[in-house]
């Protein structure tokens, strides 16, 4: 039976819901510090449908690549618990302040030292930035072929894939040769929810970062289990040049941000006769919330 080699691109984004005044340090970049972490929603979507490709070809292997400070970890062992067989953390001070560029650089050359890829995917976009700009960027990089705003895997057979992508004005079928990138959106269906054996089995899965901060002593449990060794790769694991990472390769910069509250000030209340439908639209043109 035919086996894929896949990655998931995932990252660890600030809750946006709750953006507040120091949400921003004053070189423009976003206080991860101050806001809570969660697994970027739409690479739930992606991490889906990797995992609908190994519930079909059980033999193929799904790894998570996420890049960011050493709490990032907790994104791969969500992963784990939901059906992933493994994960690399990409960790380095060097990676601070990245823009799409220098973070589609960073995680494109991690990519080319893992090596040996039939399906890269990856959600949209992340919450934290809205550009979904980082999929196919290192598709670029990797000179693989692409297929974006994809919303379900249609059939994978050998080496090409046939994918529904969901665009505006509605949906398009590609088929594709292997091996490519894909960037799904949130409208494909939600990522199963975790499975309660394998939580067990991988909720001591750690970096070596994590393990040398331990009170515990769980060094034994590590040697018999090679699975709870979570990667952590450095600047130094990938071959790089500086000037192409972190603030120094991310020629976008980010002004200010604000946080923007809608209330309503009043309420009213319409029926569904042609009438009262007539009178909203007219009061929506008006006001040129529509038109």
């Amino acid at each position: 039976m035919k086996a894929y080699n896949i990655i998931v691109l995932a990252k660890q984004v600030p809750d946006t819901r709750n953006v507040g005044k120091d949400a921003m340090k004053a070189d423009g970049t976003i206080n991860r510090a101050v806001l809570a972490a969660i697994f970027n929603p739409e690479d739930l979507n992606a991490l889906e449908q990797a995992l609908r490709i190994k519930d079909e070809f059980p033999e193929s292997k799904i790894n998570i690549l996420t890049m960011g400070p050493g709490r990032a970890a907790d994104i791969i062992r969500e992963g784990l618990y939901r059906g992933a067989d493994g994960g690399i953390l990409l960790t380095d001070r060097a990676f601070a302040g990245s823009d799409t560029l220098a973070t589609s650089y960073a995680i494109g050359q991690a990519l080319k030292k893992m090596g040996n890829i039939d399906i890269i995917i990856a959600g949209r976009q992340a919450i934290d930035g809205d550009t979904a700009q980082v999929g196919p960027q290192v598709a670029e990089k990797l000179n693989l072929l692409q297929i974006t705003y994809v919303e379900e895997i249609i059939e994978l057979k050998d080496k090409s894939i046939t994918v529904k992508r969901r665009l505006e004005n509605g949906v398009e079928t590609v088929k594709c040769p292997l091996p490519l990138v894909i960037t799904v959106n949130g409208s494909a269906p939600d990522c199963r929810a975790r499975n309660a054996k394998r939580l067990m089995k991988y909720k001591h899965a750690k970096t070596v970062t994590e393990l040398q901060k331990e009170n515990e002593d769980y060094t034994h449990l590590y040697n018999d289990r090679p699975d709870l060794n979570i990667q952590e790769w450095t600047v130094n694991d990938i071959e790089t040049e500086a000037s192409q990472l972190g603030l120094t390769g991310s020629p976008t910069k980010v002004k200010s941000i604000e946080n923007v509250v809608l209330q309503a000030k009043d309420s009213k209340v319409i029926s569904s006769s042609d009438s009262d439908i007539e009178e909203m639209m007219v009061e929506l043109l008006q006001s040129h919330t529509i038109g």
